[in-house]
């Protein structure tokens, strides 16, 4: 059996960007019937949530696209990490920076931007919606459905 490729989202606080990422892409895995072939997780760069569950507004959104964000749980993301995963993924290139500070000596390769897997979009950041309204979460899913896409494509040319 050929081992599983690992996928581990990162953003802040691990309520909002993250698990909608974690959960997005684990439904289109899901749906692609890859779900045996790849590990999916998300992590937070700070400790203001660990144990919580996501944002309500983002278990909202979600659930109003199809995806159930609700078993998820914040955690902080850590050095061992990196050796675990194959993709570590950032929202956001501040989320990026504080990934790379932890990052042990040569696994900096796994480390990604999360929009650079959908160049048609033409930003690089995830913009957190934590402080806004109900349009920044939609913003949010519409960035991370075309983002999961691409990594799944990508992924799927290694499997």
């Amino acid at each position: 059996m050929k081992p599983k490729i690992s996928v581990l989202f990162c953003c802040m606080g691990n309520i909002c960007r993250s698990p909608t990422a974690h959960g997005v892409f684990a439904g289109m895995v899901a749906r692609a019937g890859l779900a045996d072939s790849i590990e999916i997780d998300s992590a937070g760069t700070h400790a203001y949530h660990i144990g919580e569950p996501p944002d309500r507004r983002s278990q909202q959104t979600a659930r109003s696209r199809g995806y159930d964000l609700s078993s998820q749980r914040a955690r902080l993301a850590l050095a061992g990490d990196f050796e675990r995963f194959e993709y570590v993924v950032a929202m956001d290139r501040e989320n990026q920076k504080n990934l790379l500070a932890i990052c042990p000596p040569g696994y900096q390769e796994r480390l990604h931007l999360f929009l650079d897997f959908a160049p048609q979009l033409g930003v690089q950041d995830v913009p957190d919606p934590y402080y806004g309204g109900p349009q920044g979460f939609e913003q949010v899913f519409d960035l991370v459905e075309a983002a999961s896409a691409g990594l799944l494509a990508e992924i799927r040319t290694r499997l």
